[in-house]
Order: structure tokens, then sequence, then C-alpha cells
């Protein structure tokens, strides 16, 4: 553009980038006058009837205020979160989950295998919502009148970071606006999944409450956290007994939530979970390759502390009760036994099991 267009419409220009620019200050061509411009700035400011302070630095002027006399909610937001890091469906849910606040109960449900949702939906009155993307499948109804969620999250702590995220993000972020909500939502986030034991007395069919879960998968230790939200004098202690390599991740041990467990597993067996970020070589299990740790589940069964033992073995409730620590919402695991590492035994069949799990934690939970 030519320098006179500027200097004939200057009036023009500084009005329309008022309204359209991204941040509080905009730039003028090099040919434009210094002098013309703050004078059209200044007018500008006195006929919007704002005592607004305009300063110049290398032809950049910035205007306290000027822009907020047409759009407000183009402000900037410093708490605004980018797209790259919040990211949605094009329906404006959540990326991965695809839901949104109001698609969700207080008290979530959360299982390993998408199938196992439809275990759900002929003993709830109601389904007044359901999704389906990739292995996370969800439904929200009404069980003796109460809401609740289910949601399937896939297998490991990989998952677990993504869904749980997702869900303190549905509820706890205003996903229009990128920013954090003032008032925050707890959730409870209740795990009913399937679990190997390690000691021989836990029988195949019997059901293991985890009032802790020791991560050997080094997801927490991504996140920025005060060690006293977590257990470790208990982490401490286990580290001294396992001796783990190095190259390994430093484990963490997280607490379940006490009134869940008084209220839904009362009756269960009650330990430590311990988390591994695999199926095959983390549990101890060999096939063709070799595993680093010749009896990682020795370690396991000899450890104790202040009359917690490690109970059984899994791959997700170390990242629920972690994050969920982080975030601010109660958890708790119950697994199915489906096999006993120490007896070598395996309960083939188990649906039946897990659909008496199902109902019985439904009607606990309708209680609450």
């Amino acid at each position: 553009m030519k320098s006179g267009f500027f200097e004939n419409s200057l009036y023009l220009f500084s009005t329309t980038m008022a309204c359209f620019a991204p941040t509080n200050s905009f730039s003028l061509p090099h040919k434009a006058k210094k002098v013309q411009g703050f004078a059209q700035m200044k007018v500008f400011s006195e006929l919007c009837n704002r005592n607004c302070s305009i300063t110049q630095h290398n032809n950049i002027y910035v205007s306290n205020g000027l822009r907020d006399v047409f759009f407000d909610k183009h402000k900037k937001n410093t708490n605004m979160i980018r797209e790259s890091e919040l990211v949605l469906a094009a329906d404006g849910s959540l990326y991965h989950t695809h839901l949104n606040g109001e698609q969700i109960a207080d008290t979530v449900i959360l299982v390993g295998d998408p199938q196992r949702v439809d275990m759900f939906k002929p003993m709830f009155a109601t389904v007044e919502h359901e999704t389906l993307n990739r292995e996370i499948h969800s439904i929200t109804g009404s069980y003796k009148g109460k809401q609740i969620t289910v949601l399937s999250t896939g297998m490991g702590t990989d998952n677990i970071d993504i869904v749980v995220n997702e869900l303190d993000a549905a509820v706890n972020m205003d996903l229009e606006r990128r920013t954090a909500k003032a008032d925050h939502r707890s959730l409870n986030l209740i795990r009913l999944g399937t679990s190997g034991a390690l000691h021989a007395e836990t029988a195949v069919g019997s059901i293991v409450a985890s009032e802790y879960a020791l991560g050997l998968d080094g997801l927490l230790n991504f996140y920025k956290h005060d060690n006293s939200m977590l257990e470790e004098d208990m982490t401490e202690a286990f580290c001294r007994h396992a001796h783990l390599p190095q190259c390994f991740a430093r484990p963490y041990i997280a607490k379940g939530d006490s009134s869940l467990m008084a209220q839904l597993a009362y009756d269960c067996h009650k330990g430590i979970t311990a988390t591994a970020p695999g199926f095959y070589a983390p549990q101890g299990r060999q096939v063709r390759l070799e595993t680093a740790i010749t009896d990682i589940n020795g370690i396991l069964t000899s450890f104790e502390h202040k009359g917690n033992k490690i109970m059984n073995f899994e791959m997700e409730t170390s990242a629920i009760y972690g994050l969920s620590k982080l975030l601010g919402h109660r958890a708790l695991t119950l697994c199915l036994i489906i096999a006993n590492r120490e007896s070598g035994t395996f309960l083939n069949n188990y649906k039946a099991n897990m659909a008496a799990l199902i109902e019985q934690t439904l009607d606990r939970i309708s209680q609450i």
C-alpha cells in the first residue's frame, strides 16, 4: 500500500485495527508518519471517551484499553489453553472421549474392555447418552435413581492418562473459552477390572480392593506434584526393598479414597495393587524374550509396609489414583481375580463373575 493511504485514512485504519488486532498492539508500516499516527490515535481515544495511554516502540503503537471499546471477548487471556494443548473434536467435545461436562455423571465407572460397557445397559433404567471412539466407549444413564457414567479406557496407564485428563477437562474447563472454571467439580472414579493375584491364598473369582497403588509405569513422574500428596514413606521403603535397576522409572505409590473404600469394598480383600507398564516382562512373564528382572513377582510378594502387602498385578490403577489425587477427584479400584500367579490357576469364563461384581457395585453406588 502507498503511504498516502495512511496519511489520509489513518483514523479509519486505527479504528479497524483496534477492532480486529489479536493483541493489544498493532503495527503501522514504516512510511506512516509518527506524529500523525499519534494525533489520530489521540483523537480516536478522545472520541471513545477513554483515558487511553499510547506509547510507540519501533513503529508499534500500543493503546491500553482501546480495543475494549469493541471486542471485550477477544481480549488476550493469558490463562487460555492453546488448541494444540487442549485438543477438541469438531463438535467441541474432548478429542478422544468425545464428551463434555453435561454428559458426565458425578460417578464414573471405568472398565478396560469397550464391550464390557454393554453389560451395564440392561441394568440401567435409562441411557441418556452414548459415545464410541476408538477403544473409548461411554454411556450415561440411571440406576435406581442414580446418574452414572460408564466408560471404557482400553489397557494401560497411557490410556488412563488420556481418559482421566479429559474427564477432568470436561467438568472443570470452559471448553469454548479454553479456561478453567471457577468452581471445581470432583468426580468419583471407580475402576472395575480384572487382575492377577500374587499370593496363593487369594483365589481366582475373589475381589481385591486397591487400598494403595504402586506405580511401576513412571507416568506420574511427568507431572509436577508435591510428594506429600503421595505415599512417600511407603515409596521409599519399596525402593529400598526392590533395588530396581537405575534405568527403570522411579516407582510411586498413591492411596485410594477411604470413603469409597468403606462404602463399596468393606467385604473385599484389601492391599496394595502393583501397576505394570505392560503384560509380559513387566509382570514377570517370559515367552521368547528374557526378563531383565529374574523374579519381579518375588520382589513384590515379599514386600510389606505397616501391614500392607502387594496383593495383585494389573496395568491401570496407579495412574488413576495418582492423577485423581493431583486433580482433586476420588478414586477406587475393584478387581476380579482371574489368575493366580503363585498357584498358576486361571479363570477362563469369568463373565458371570464380572456381571455379579457390576451389579453389586451399582447397588452400593446407588446408596451413596
